[in-house]
């Protein structure tokens, strides 16, 4: 498989600060950032508008794969299915608990499993990406893999105040349980579990700040990238 020049996997469990710290070390880098989960989540909102769950057949609800079109917008980090923005729309409970159902089904997880390495594969010049198993099955081959954690309880302190932001306001123990939720769904699955990659480097964020977090991720891949091509960014 021909990749881009050079892959980042960040996987972790939610809460964790991947998508934030993807983002802005894809924007320091000049790399191509892809936020997987959301991909997923664009799925977990059209079945939830479109069927309201998972009660409908399974013919129909695998039938809105094919009519998926996301699109990453790097400016403002917005997310569009469809030509719609829904940035907002799939990080609300729901949509993440139906995800997480959808996401352990093996005809979901194969037809965006091609639709991931398609976007990365494009990238020019680099690319950074976090989910649940990019280290250990998108891109297994990845040249450096970190496993973004921390603490449940700050992961669910975090999950509070990004709700907060988008006017959802739940108490902290609905969080941590909605969160232990996806956390024993993501690590039980049968298909392509939530896991550290045996090669990813563990990176505990609970006691960092985010600038200490992100700007030791960007010195690990300037080091690897000037080590594996003898020049820097």
């Amino acid at each position: 498989m021909k990749k881009p020049a050079f892959i980042v996997a960040l996987d972790g469990p939610s809460g964790a600060g991947k998508s934030t710290l993807a983002r802005e070390l894809a924007r320091r880098l000049d790399f191509l950032w892809i936020d997987t989960g959301a991909i997923y989540r664009c799925f977990g909102l059209a079945v939830l508008r479109a069927h309201g769950g998972v009660g409908a057949q399974r013919e129909n609800i695998l039938n809105l794969l094919s009519k998926l079109n996301i699109c990453f917008q790097q400016e403002g980090s917005r997310i569009f299915l469809n030509e719609e923005d829904v940035t907002q729309a799939i990080r609300r409970p729901e949509v993440s608990l139906l995800t997480s159902e959808l996401s352990a089904w093996p005809e979901v997880r194969a037809a965006l499993l091609e639709y991931q390495r398609a976007l990365a594969l494009a990238a020019p010049r680099g690319v950074i990406l976090d989910g649940r198993d990019i280290g250990t099955v998108v891109f297994p081959e990845a040249d450096l893999k970190f496993f973004i954690t921390a603490i449940p309880r700050e992961r669910a302190r975090r999950r509070q105040e990004e709700l907060a932001a988008q006017g959802i306001f739940k108490t902290f123990d609905e969080v941590f349980l909605e969160q232990d939720k996806r956390d024993l769904a993501d690590s039980q699955r049968k298909l392509a579990p939530l896991k550290q990659a045996e090669d990813a480097l563990l990176v505990d964020t609970s006691d960092q700040s985010f600038q200490q977090v992100v700007d030791g991720l960007e010195l690990e891949i300037s080091h690897y990238w000037k080590d594996s091509s003898g020049r820097g960014f």
